[in-house]
């Protein structure tokens, strides 16, 4: 959306009293100038977490059962948000926007403090469809992000990174109030932003555990949390650049976030190791007006929140965790046709302490004409196999896939096989490459 030159000077201005304008040199998130201990990230609790999406409920419930763009629901939500915020100190700023012939809002949330030239932000979309009050979607991600902030208030954080919060409008017609947001930003400013972390869907009730497959400093921190607490996590695939992180994406700011899923069915593999019921969609209200508060999976937001709350502590302090040590073959092993035995692709680990991590990540690449052909396993050094791929894909040509696997139990030093193996006639295609990632 293009705006008259006075509108882009009042938008200036706006950002400028917010503190949201400043000049210097931009900090990168992967090399920080300098490091300082983090303290101990807080456990966010989901009884608050819980009473937020409970306001929101009854927000929509009061304004025609929704909290849209455009109607009074969404507006209500903004000024709940908001004046939770301003009690705790933040500088706050409502940024109003048109779409739809509508006035739209996005809230954005300053911490006093911090680096002006090295801006970690985290962000949700407030709004919901039409059809209902959006409570997975989005107020979980909402919910925890104010629940994280109000966490920093109330622990007096004093990070090296300045941190913002924002809550975005119209994101259900088209991410608009991200891209709004964002194309306001001088590019000086986009550079001071180190990098954005988005929720959107986090307490699904038959939940996944995604991790965004995008920066890989704040996808390692997210996976690290997790494998901490014993979950393994995939990474997000369905909801990839639909959601508000891909403003921030096109113009070149790291990303990175957490979803446990929409309309897309669980596996019977997903359901062996999170739980669930498999063959049904990780939200069955996904856009309907039953996702109410009864939608939402008390574990996996619990679970997520803490995550948000550990990696703002983490990243906040330019204390990230840095990806592990990564082997890669780009030795093509031609795949025969069915029925010809599997094929290997070895790849000799050398180098590593101890145990591969629970979060042990799996690139593949393969080129094949028909990948619903194929059957994918990781075989560790000691003859473990952990299936990757089964067939899946229906008639869709090559396989192009990150997987996470809980190799946790395997001595990482060894040789490593990607196994293919082609299990249909007439389709044939190449191992391209692999990469394993500890």
């Amino acid at each position: 959306m293009s705006l008259s030159v006075s509108g882009r000077l009042a938008a200036a201005a706006a950002l400028a009293a917010a503190g949201l304008l400043a000049s210097a040199t931009p900090g990168a998130l992967a090399a920080p100038t300098a490091v300082t201990a983090a303290p101990t990230p807080p456990d966010i609790p989901v009884a608050n977490v819980k009473a937020h999406l409970t306001q929101l409920q009854s927000i929509a419930q009061a304004n025609g059962g929704n909290r849209a763009h455009g109607r009074t629901g969404y507006k209500a939500s903004i000024d709940y948000v908001k004046a939770k915020l301003d009690a705790a100190g933040f500088t706050t700023t409502l940024q109003t926007f048109t779409s739809s012939g509508a006035t739209g809002y996005n809230l954005i949330a300053d911490w006093p403090g911090g680096d002006p030239n090295s801006v970690l932000m985290a962000g949700a979309h407030l709004d919901s469809v039409s059809s209902g009050a959006g409570i997975n979607d989005n107020g979980s991600g909402s919910a925890a992000v104010l629940e994280t902030a109000l966490a920093v208030s109330r622990s007096g954080l004093t990070p090296t990174k300045h941190l913002r919060f924002g809550w975005w409008g119209a994101e259900e017609l088209g991410l608009i109030g991200s891209k709004y947001y964002v194309n306001q930003l001088p590019t000086a400013e986009r550079a001071k932003v180190s990098g954005y972390l988005n929720f959107d869907m986090i307490g699904s009730p038959n939940p996944g555990y995604f991790v965004y497959d995008d920066d890989p400093t704040i996808e390692q921190t997210f996976k690290t949390y997790f494998a901490g607490i014993g979950v393994p996590t995939e990474i997000e695939t369905e909801g990839d650049g639909r959601s508000d992180h891909a403003s921030f994406k096109n113009v070149g700011i790291p990303v990175g976030g957490l979803f446990t899923g929409a309309s897309n069915t669980k596996t019977s593999a997903q359901a062996q190791k999170w739980g669930g019921t498999a063959g049904q969609s990780f939200d069955r209200c996904y856009h309907s007006s039953c996702d109410n508060t009864s939608n939402i999976n008390d574990t996996a937001l619990d679970r997520n929140s803490d995550a948000v709350a550990y990696a703002i502590w983490n990243l906040g302090f330019a204390t990230p965790v840095p990806p592990g040590p990564s082997f890669e073959s780009t030795t093509d092993v031609n795949i025969p046709d069915s029925p010809a035995a599997a094929v290997n692709s070895p790849i000799a680990v050398s180098g590593v302490t101890g145990n591969a991590p629970a979060t042990t990540k799996v690139d593949v690449n393969i080129v094949h004409t028909y990948r619903g052909d194929l059957i994918v396993d990781l075989v560790a050094p000691d003859g473990s196999v952990y299936n990757l791929h089964n067939r899946s894909g229906g008639s869709a040509d090559n396989l192009v896939q990150s997987y996470t696997v809980n190799a946790s139990s395997e001595v990482a030093n060894g040789t490593w096989n990607l196994r293919v193996r082609d299990a249909a006639a007439q389709d044939v295609g190449y191992i391209n490459s692999w990469k394993i990632t500890f």
